[in-house]
């Protein structure tokens, strides 16, 4: 067993514990399968365009898991959810469930992909038509839901509701809770947001079953799945025409474009200087502290891989 860190970061983990009979490593969590539980390690990995960037980002997956269990708790009122403890920093541990093979994206304004797709020309995204006339950040007449089919690898695909019905991946009757679950968590999230000064721009949530009951899974209003705009000047800055200030991993993207990077094939993926790691790794700090209201505790770092492994054996051992 043994973790491959660079400082005081994690890039990635293999752990072998009591009872183990799965693993599972995505885009930014080593996830294991401990009898009927998961054990999820937000590892410091960033990706963008569907592509794991080489280089850790400090704090990232501390914030990450932090966040999500700060609105996994905030919002179990709505919707049922996979969390059972979070005993560390970087790891949650909950219900292992089969998860539902869409993302529920929803759009409360028009903003990254969704402005990269109007900008081509195009009025329909998965089958829901947007209005004329709108500008980058402009907000939609109502949020809409944008699904996309989850990959395992490379790159998740936009698709449309009658498309996810006619193809059976779920079924009519869960599909709608599902859009009635996602407009609720938006809707708390909106919210919650607004109250710490926050425009929720867009997000996605994802869903599984068990025992035939569909729960909330993995990541909420998190930075790697959210995108923020500061609430304070938005009006002003749309009158005049300039971008939103934003508070999400949109500015990594737009950094990988300015070099000629969208994770298209034959497109070299541009080295991160070390101020660059660092700026993302403060970002992301920020985030937590403006979207939670707590302050950021950064966890001890002199053992990372004793200390997770430590925890994880107490939670599983509960």
């Amino acid at each position: 067993m043994s973790v491959e860190s660079n400082s005081n970061s994690i890039f990635e983990t293999r752990f072998e514990f009591p009872g183990q009979t799965g693993f599972y490593r995505g885009k930014v969590r080593d996830v294991y399968t401990v009898g009927e539980q998961l054990v999820m390690v937000a590892t410091d990995r960033i990706s963008a365009f569907d592509h794991i960037l080489p280089r850790p980002i400090p704090c990232k997956g501390q914030v990450l898991n932090q966040t999500a269990v700060y609105f996994l708790e905030a919002t179990r009122d709505i919707v049922p959810n996979w969390l059972l403890s979070a005993p560390d920093p970087n790891v949650a541990v909950g219900l292992h469930c089969d998860p539902i093979r869409v993302e529920m994206v929803i759009r409360g304004y028009l903003s990254g992909h969704a402005w990269r797709e109007y900008s081509a020309g195009k009025r329909i995204l998965c089958g829901v038509t947007m209005p004329e006339y709108l500008r980058e950040s402009d907000s939609f007449p109502e949020p809409i839901i944008t699904p996309a089919t989850k990959a395992d690898e490379g790159h998740d695909e936009d698709i449309s509701r009658e498309d996810i019905l006619r193809q059976g991946i779920v079924s009519e009757e869960d599909y709608v809770q599902l859009e009635v679950y996602t407009r609720a968590l938006f809707q708390r999230g909106t919210e919650m947001a607004a109250e710490r000064g926050l425009i929720l721009v867009d997000t996605k949530y994802e869903f599984g079953k068990k025992d035939g009951k569909i729960y909330l899974i993995d990541e909420v209003h998190t930075p790697d799945s959210s995108r923020y705009f500061y609430a304070e000047g938005y009006e002003e800055r749309q009158k005049r025409g300039e971008r939103q200030q934003q508070l999400s991993k949109e500015f990594v993207r737009e950094w990988l474009m300015s070099y000629g990077f969208q994770g298209l094939e034959g497109q070299l993926m541009p080295a991160m200087p070390d101020f660059f790691v660092e700026q993302i790794s403060q970002r992301y700090i920020e985030l937590y502290e403006r979207i939670t209201g707590r302050y950021f505790e950064y966890a001890d770092t002199d053992n990372i891989e004793e200390r997770i492994r430590r925890n994880i054996l107490s939670a599983i051992a509960r």
